[in-house]
């Protein structure tokens, strides 16, 4: 078996590469490196510089401009993301395009994926559910009316909410042996679609949507089964890949630290202690790299397995979030009182890393939801 990346998805990872060299977190000033600012949008700049690189594209078909890639390559390009903490809804709306290519109509493939992928139409999804605790596909109902929907709930802490130009919402569909989930294209003038400013611990803006009777017409819902739980399941992947880079990322400078600093006449990085910490984030980060591309090859290929994809994912998502919160914190101790200077980059990682360990729910969630798997397919 070929464990190696395809030409292709090489190529996809040394673009993102170079579109990200003019990124540096340590050098260019962000509001969320100041204590209680709120970020003003997302990097609009940097946004146009994927889109002329084609990665915004990288998961739609040949048909809508894209480049037919899969979860790997996306997963690529999102670990140079976490690197350099971009400000883009590059994971967001990449997971929520291909949604639609998978499982939308023609029409909302034609209408969308194009504009998408050329970064004109800026998507984003709710994932987060009511509180954050609780299931995204039951936080909102939906119902007919017609041939329209209405949809009533809330979501929390919905990402790039004030940017985008579509929100993609689950909603859950009640009625006798009718129970399923839909996914909802909502506009983000939609009448009845209100917003609360949330901050995350990145001091980047979310939004708390409140939904109150939206109407959509048939065009603006997908109603195929399945589309939420691929949909999540990429997003987590997606998320897990983000953290990896940003683990790398900090490991990277803890030993470029630990190599220059000084104590008794030898730099920090000889004394025993120091390595074998650092040994131990080594390791961390390596077992969230072989999870990741285990949970981005299933979603890519459909692999059979003894577990769903699902299983693959609860893995993943369990890893990343122990691996990155160990990383910046064994970060933040050897760098001493240097790494707690809000001036420091360091402190802007450490931010992003407990959002993204959150973020869609933590280890703990995942570790109940795999061990649900195992009882419902036991092994062996």
């Amino acid at each position: 078996m070929d464990f190696t990346f395809t030409e292709e998805q090489r190529a996809a990872a040394e673009a993102a590469r170079g579109v990200f060299a003019g990124v540096a977190p340590d050098a260019v000033p962000s509001p969320a490196l100041t204590p209680g600012a709120v970020a003003e949008g997302f990097d609009r700049a940097l946004w146009s510089r994927l889109a002329d690189a084609d990665l915004l594209s990288l998961l739609l078909a040949e048909a809508h401009g894209g480049a037919g890639l899969d979860a790997i390559a996306l997963c690529l390009v999102l670990r140079e993301a976490g690197r350099v903490l971009a400000r883009v809804p590059l994971l967001e709306h990449s997971a929520a395009a291909a949604a639609v290519q998978a499982y939308g109509g023609p029409e909302q493939a034609d209408r969308l994926l194009a504009r998408a992928g050329r970064g004109e139409l800026v998507l984003t999804v709710a994932a987060q559910g009511r509180t954050g605790h609780d299931p995204a596909q039951l936080a909102v109902t939906a119902r007919r009316e017609g041939s329209a929907w209405l949809l009533d709930g809330v979501q929390t802490a919905v990402p790039w909410a004030y940017d985008a130009d579509l929100v993609v919402v689950p909603a859950h569909v009640e009625g006798p042996g009718a129970e399923r989930t839909v996914l909802a294209l909502v506009p983000r003038e939609a009448e009845g679609l209100v917003y609360a400013e949330q901050v995350s611990t990145s001091g980047e803006r979310l939004a708390e949507l409140r939904l109150r009777s939206v109407r959509l017409g048939p065009d603006e819902v997908i109603e195929a089964d399945g589309a939420w739980e691929w949909l999540h399941g990429l997003l987590v992947t997606g998320t897990c890949a983000l953290a990896l880079g940003l683990g790398e990322r900090v490991l990277r400078m803890t030993g470029e630290y630990t190599g220059k600093r000084e104590q008794f006449g030898h730099p920090i990085a000889t004394f025993q202690a120091v390595a074998v910490q650092a040994a131990d984030r080594y390791i961390d980060l390596r077992a969230m790299e072989a999870t990741l591309w285990q949970a981005a090859w299933r979603i890519a290929s459909s692999a059979p397995g003894a577990l769903p994809v699902a299983g693959d994912v609860a893995v993943a998502k369990i890893w990343a979030a122990e691996g990155v919160r160990r990383v910046v914190q064994t970060a933040q101790h050897l760098h001493g009182g240097f790494g707690a200077d809000t001036d420091y980059p360091l402190h802007r990682y450490h931010a992003w890393a407990k959002h993204l360990e959150l973020a869609l729910g933590p280890a703990a969630a995942y570790e109940e939801r795999l061990g649900d798997l195992l009882a419902a397919h036991p092994l062996g």
